[in-house]
């Protein structure tokens, strides 16, 4: 159950079945016919670094410390296809040593480097969207992002649906009819998506870019942008939500790539930064402040103090890729550290989850 409930309130973690449909059509698009079992080990691999989520069962916090770390890198990669490769020759020789195709045995060399390649689809796919990886864990923390497609991205899994459903449904079809093919369906419908996955990333990144540089080319409050970043939404290549750092604060407003124009009229909002205090420094060096600081793009916190006897603050971090203070205080991408009168950490929650220290 809890692991239910970590993938349904994660919005870090790129839907699973896009992962899964990337690797089936990376056979059926012709690796199948290199070596027995390689459509099925592309589909486990295609989503087995997402194995980490399994670090939610300690608890939220752990979790999300470790989330697109070792499993999510070039390194970690290599484990993960061992594992993956090994799961495969367990079941292989749980079936007898049967295949579907007794002219095709497994290559399980082969087998490996295919499971590696789907691994590094997942790494790609993830880096399209706003959350990032760390590709070059454990040597480097530093998270890489593209920033171009939403975290369930609709056409992509239309496309990647027609890739494996259509050759399905055409094999009954021509089975109907008395037709026959030789070897595995599905070879260019396969092909084709993936194809049209890589031309969907190209629209995206232009407009992308449009986006990041129409809201550079302002003001916000008569300050210049130090940075500004565009996230996408669901459906719409055009519209993007901008976020803008000045020397001061942060602005949030939606972007139009198609004229390109920031609509500043009712949509931006901006949020002053706030003043760093000793109850912040203590929330920020506390083991979950680290790992979201390190974390975030654009941080924001909010220092609540709670009433007590003893005293105590709640200090709430946000990250404005992921909400608005103005909307929602708590996503499941926020955190918050509670401290006492001492400024030492009392409990730390991620989302709608929580432990406590002492």
């Amino acid at each position: 159950t809890k692991l239910i409930e970590a993938y349904r309130d994660d919005f870090s973690t790129l839907e699973p079945i896009t992962h899964f449909l990337t690797g089936a059509c990376m056979g059926r698009a012709g690796l199948n016919r290199k070596t027995a079992l390689a459509t099925a080990t592309l589909t486990l691999a295609a989503e087995a670094p997402d194995l980490d989520i399994f670090g939610n069962l300690k608890d939220p916090v752990f979790g999300f410390a470790h989330h697109r770390g070792f499993t999510h890198s070039f390194l970690g990669l290599v484990l993960v296809s061992a594992l993956v490769v090994g799961f495969m020759y367990l079941v292989w020789r749980l079936r007898g040593r049967k295949t579907k195709d007794p002219n095709l045995p497994p290559r399980w060399g082969l087998l490996f480097l295919f499971s590696y390649l789907a691994g590094l689809t997942h790494l790609l796919l993830d880096f399209t969207n706003n959350y990032g990886i760390r590709p070059l864990w454990p040597f480097s923390e530093k998270w890489y992002s593209w920033d171009i497609v939403f975290i369930v991205e609709p056409v992509i899994l239309i496309l990647l649906v027609g890739g494996v459903a259509l050759p399905a449904l055409l094999s009954l079809v021509n089975d109907e009819i008395g037709v026959r093919r030789q070897g595995p369906p599905g070879r260019l419908a396969a092909g084709l998506a993936l194809a049209g996955v890589v031309g969907l990333w190209g629209v995206r990144d232009y407009e992308h870019r449009r986006a990041v540089d129409a809201l550079e080319a302002r003001s916000y409050q008569d300050a210049d942008p130090i940075r500004a970043s565009a996230y996408p939404h669901s459906w719409n290549p055009f519209q993007w939500s901008g976020v803008v750092e000045t020397q001061n604060a942060f602005a949030t407003v939606l972007v139009d790539s198609a004229i390109p124009d920031v609509d500043s009229d009712g949509q931006m909002r901006i949020h002053y930064k706030p003043e760093e205090t000793a109850v912040t420094i203590a929330a920020k060096k506390s083991y979950l402040g680290r790992a979201f600081l390190d974390w975030a793009k654009y941080p924001l916190t909010e220092t609540e103090t709670l009433d007590r006897a003893q005293g105590g603050y709640l200090v709430r971090f946000l990250d404005l890729r992921f909400g608005d203070p103005d909307r929602n205080r708590r996503t499941p991408l926020s955190a918050s550290v509670e401290l006492d009168g001492s400024l030492h950490v009392v409990s730390e929650s991620m989302g709608l989850g929580r432990r406590r220290t002492r």
